[in-house]
């Protein structure tokens, strides 16, 4: 009995001492989420100015020719996957591993896989890999953005990757983080030719082809930074999640493994009282 006891006591303990790095954990997710939600909301402007502006150049032009609105039947679909760089999150990077492997099927395809948990995944399953070179997401600037979509352009412009895709984590709440995948190449806009009275206004120099093919690799380069500040929000919101999760369990646990020490405290309390009893009985 006395070793039954010293054995829930040594796993409380362990169990407390779990319980305090999940909750410190839990902490540190919490205040990294709160700077991740507002490099979101500043991302979003910027994004969403660059389309609206290849969306006018491109809808407003009845004979506007760009090698980025080229549909082509052959070569591979490039996977941009925005993955994490380390586990305890949930099912935040089986979710975006799946929704990618799910777009995929059917498809010849490479990858530029973003955070250490997409470089390993995309290793193991010997899938052509365009760059390693982005292995922690959560140290990527804008910089690595640019390098980024400078990288595939070239390899778009080169006829060696026929369509572009993006996959990563949209953060919708504190709760609620949903995988997505974002089809960004080729530039997608219905081609009816009418343009506003405003957009037939606009003077482009030297001409609005060459404005485009200027602006779409700073498109790209912004839809992947917003891709990864969604991403990085949505890993530590899950993260946050789990860990809470952990501590509540840890919580639980250790609340049962106290009863069973009481229970087993007390039964053998009463072995030693039945004992004395018996043996001032025998006397």
């Amino acid at each position: 009995m006395a070793g039954s006891m010293k054995d829930i006591k040594l796993r409380i303990k362990s169990v407390q001492g779990t319980m305090q790095i999940t909750k410190a954990m839990e902490l540190v997710a919490s205040s990294k989420l709160r700077r991740a939600k507002e490099r979101v909301e500043h991302s979003r402007p910027y994004f969403e100015t660059l389309y609206h502006t290849l969306y006018d150049i491109a809808a407003a032009n009845t004979e506007f020719q760009s090698p980025y609105l080229l549909r082509r039947e052959t070569g591979n679909t490039c996977y941009v996957v925005i993955a994490g760089d380390r586990g305890l999150a949930g099912g935040y990077n089986a979710n975006v591993l799946r929704c990618a492997a799910a777009d995929a099927e059917g498809r010849d395809i490479c990858v530029l896989p973003i955070g250490r948990r997409a470089v390993e995944h995309y290793e193991r399953r010997g899938i052509p890999i365009v760059s390693k070179a982005f292995e922690m997401a959560g140290d990527l600037s804008v910089s690595d953005c640019y390098e980024v979509s400078r990288m595939l352009c070239k390899l778009y412009l080169a006829g060696e990757i026929r369509e572009i895709r993006i996959v990563f984590t949209q953060f919708v709440s504190m709760l609620t983080q949903t995988a997505m995948v974002l089809p960004v190449l080729p530039f997608d806009v219905p081609r009816t030719g009418k343009g506003t009275a405003g957009r037939e206004m606009i003077l482009y120099e030297p001409n609005s082809e060459k404005v485009f093919d200027a602006i779409i690799p700073e498109y790209l380069a912004g839809v992947v930074y917003g891709a990864l500040c969604e991403s990085v929000s949505s890993e530590l919101g899950a993260r946050r999640t789990a860990m809470d999760s952990a501590s509540k369990n840890a919580a639980d646990m250790i609340d049962r493994l106290n009863l069973h020490y009481n229970r087993a405290r007390q039964a053998a309390i009463t072995q030693e009282i039945t004992e004395i009893v018996a043996g001032a009985g025998a006397d």
